[in-house]
């Protein structure tokens, strides 16, 4: 099965002999390897170069065990660059390398040479690609497949696809997987076995319990405003356990650099500036989350919040939670303030938007809870509101737009309609 990533081959290509290390980051099983040694590498014999200028190693394969060895590598490569043609360079899960940071640096040295990696597990990380390159590495971050992209391949209508999704997120491999159980059985042992005995080595965790129960709050509050304090209080009044807030905070920065969450912060709009510590924490696929709680907790109207989420970042959008204050006068002339919350604030560059995730309006009260948000925004940006009902983008006489999830999903320019 072939499962286009044009957005993610157009990144590579832009990045084309720019000097710098490509370091292709991602979840685990999210498409990395694929993107690299299957769509790149039929770009790049597309545009004409010659197989032999291919250098291709994965070095998680057994036979490649040699090549493991940093002399042995740097030998092995120069041996292939017979001439003063472009060469590409392109290791899977680098992280097998030793020293693989004095390895790739060497690299660069090779004026000919464009390097692209892909790393992952307990060895290599975002945090990592920062550190270790110090300015000679340009990241490049996989998702999951998108709803677009797993539609194009989905062997059935587009409610169906659209159920499939929300229940079993879109990593890659859930596609070939087909009865519920086997698709199950896949997150659930993915989870286990990959994700958590990942964070657990690097880390060094003694106490895995604590880290599995954080995961179980955190997906079962997915989307909700939180911090390491109020986490410390939920272990304390549910689980009656005492854990400090300080050691939430690292495993919950554990679970960000692994990729299984991210975070968006709370924005004060007016104001432009952010504000206390609270954040909304989603995962980076749904179907990682239900594996968690054993897809016992699958709410249409939170995943849909958490879909919305990551197409937003997939678009490249710094993405947080917008905030507006505002003040005025009771009955009895004293001063009252208000808060209302817009779900998300997408910024690129010089471009900004407003989305309300509303799953439903059912009456006109739900209506005006939506909209009462978005109005007290004083500026010009475009504000949105998305439904679950496959509505066609419409715009109200306050300049409000309403479309429905798959018609903003599947629509990559649905932001400027």
């Amino acid at each position: 099965m072939h499962i286009p990533r044009d957005y993610y081959l157009k990144k590579l290509i832009s990045r084309e002999k720019n000097g710098l290390i490509k370091v292709v980051t991602g979840v685990r099983r999210c498409g990395k390897s694929y993107l690299l040694f299957h769509i790149f590498h039929d770009y790049l014999i597309e545009k004409g170069i010659e197989p032999s200028h291919i250098i291709e190693i994965a070095l998680d394969d057994r036979s490649n065990l040699k090549l493991r060895d940093p002399d042995v590598m740097l030998a092995y490569v120069k041996k292939q660059i017979t001439d003063d043609q472009d060469y590409y360079i392109i290791l899977d899960e680098v992280q097998f390398l030793e020293e693989f940071e004095d390895v790739l640096n060497s690299f660069l040295h090779i004026r000919n040479a464009d390097v692209y990696v892909t790393g992952s597990n307990s060895k290599f990380l975002s945090s990592d690609v920062i550190t270790e390159f110090r300015g000679r590495g340009d990241e490049i971050h996989i998702y999951p497949l998108n709803f677009r992209e797993f539609l194009s391949v989905y062997d059935g209508s587009r409610d169906e696809a659209w159920d499939e999704y929300v229940m079993y997120g879109g990593l890659p491999f859930v596609l070939y997987r087909r009865t519920p159980e086997e698709k199950e059985e896949y997150l659930l042992s993915l989870f286990q076995t990959v994700y958590l005995s990942d964070i657990i080595e690097r880390h060094h965790i003694r106490n895995k319990e604590e880290l599995d129960e954080l995961i179980n709050i955190l997906a079962s509050a997915t989307g909700s405003l939180t911090n390491s304090v109020k986490l410390s209080k939920t272990f304390k009044s549910v689980k009656n356990k005492t854990i400090s807030s300080i050691t939430l905070k690292k495993y919950a920065d554990y679970l960000e650099d692994a990729f299984l969450i991210s975070k968006a912060g709370r924005y004060d709009i007016k104001g432009k500036k952010y504000i206390n510590s609270l954040v909304k924490y989603y995962f980076e696929d749904v179907g990682i989350r239900n594996a968690k709680l054993g897809f016992c907790q699958v709410e249409e109207n939170h995943l849909m919040e958490n879909i919305l989420y990551n197409e937003l970042r997939n678009r490249d959008y710094l993405v947080d939670v917008g905030m507006v204050e505002t003040f005025g006068k009771n009955v009895d002339g004293k001063t009252v303030r208000k808060q209302y919350e817009i779900d998300f604030v997408a910024s690129r560059g010089s471009r900004k938007y407003y989305l309300q995730s509303a799953f439903a309006m059912s009456n006109p009260e739900k209506l005006q809870q939506e909209q009462n948000s978005l109005l007290h925004v004083n500026d010009h940006f475009k504000k949105i509101i998305i439904v679950r009902d496959n509505i066609r983008p419409r715009r109200d006489e306050q300049g409000i737009v309403t479309m429905g999830i798959l018609n903003f999903l599947l629509d990559e320019n649905s932001l400027e309609v």
